[in-house]
């Protein structure tokens, strides 16, 4: 046996991983399928076909139902439940007690029942105040993101109301082909989370307020957009997330072809593996 089991555990799949560690009164059912040196604390229950990636680390009175799928470097705190069908992303933080219903997204924190996304793990996070831009109080900054800009727009106050605009060639990077509306987005419901291999793109809130995440395969890093003088552009092959907007937030992607399904890059498996090749 390659693989540590409690002697009260109940194991009867064949396939788990090398150095894995199966606590005390766990059942584990067959079809379940456990990666490598994976450690599952007491009382664990996994359904017939879960799927559990490497080195993932399952709390204490965990229940995986039936087809759920936990990737690697993923942590479920103790006394979970994950829904069946329900995708666990890499390097995902579940906390205790969480009642996970839908897809978490790569390195995501998830609390509550049912479970809502609350932040990112180990990603830093710029504030418009931080957006120290020259020029006259507009113009762009580079991030730690590869080839992702902040943009501060030109901003005009009078007596008539406000106004914010940009320009293609000055304000704008591309030439805008397309253009998208996300707006009555529930406050714990994600969007994005997928790249595009060509397209790009420029966004802004024009009400509201949402935080992106972009990630390029090597850095990561969270951005709050809520005020219509402030863009973010993305470019080809960033991973990128929307969430927790505002109820009244709503956000105008502007983008530099028109819309093609195989432009987009869905797996973030198939990201990593596009942008850092082994």
């Amino acid at each position: 046996m390659t693989f540590f089991k409690h002697e009260t555990a109940c194991v009867e799949s064949e396939a788990i991983g090398q150095g894995t560690r199966i606590g005390a009164f766990n059942h584990i059912l067959a079809g379940a399928r456990i990666g490598e040196r994976c450690t599952l604390s007491d009382r664990v229950t996994v359904e017939g076909n879960v799927e559990i990636g490497d080195r993932v680390t399952i709390g204490n009175g965990v229940c995986l139902l039936h087809g759920a799928r936990v990737m690697r470097d993923a942590l479920i705190g103790d006394n979970c439940t994950i829904v069946a069908g329900v995708r666990i992303g890499d390097y995902a933080r579940v906390s205790p007690g969480a009642v996970v219903t839908l897809d978490v997204p790569p390195h995501a924190i998830v609390t509550g029942n049912p479970a809502r996304i609350v932040g990112y793990e180990d990603v830093p996070f710029l504030a418009p105040a931080q957006v120290k831009i020259a020029e006259n109080d507009h113009g762009s900054r580079e991030t730690a993101v590869g080839g992702v800009r902040f943009y501060r727009l030109p901003y005009v106050e009078d007596l008539r109301g406000y106004l914010s605009f940009a320009e293609i060639g000055q304000h704008l990077p591309f030439l805008v082909k397309r253009y998208f509306v996300v707006f009555d987005v529930a406050s714990r419901e994600i969007r994005g989370e997928h790249a595009h291999r060509k397209l790009e793109q420029f966004l802004v809130s024009v009400h509201g307020s949402c935080q992106i995440i972009a990630d390029d395969g090597d850095s990561r890093e969270e951005y709050l957009l809520d005020r219509p003088n402030l863009g973010l552009y993305i470019p080809p092959m960033v991973w990128c997330v929307q969430y927790k907007y505002s109820r009244d937030g709503v956000l105008l992607v502007l983008a530099s072809e028109r819309y093609d399904a195989a432009d987009y890059i869905r797996d973030y498996h198939e990201f990593k593996s596009l942008v850092k090749p082994a």
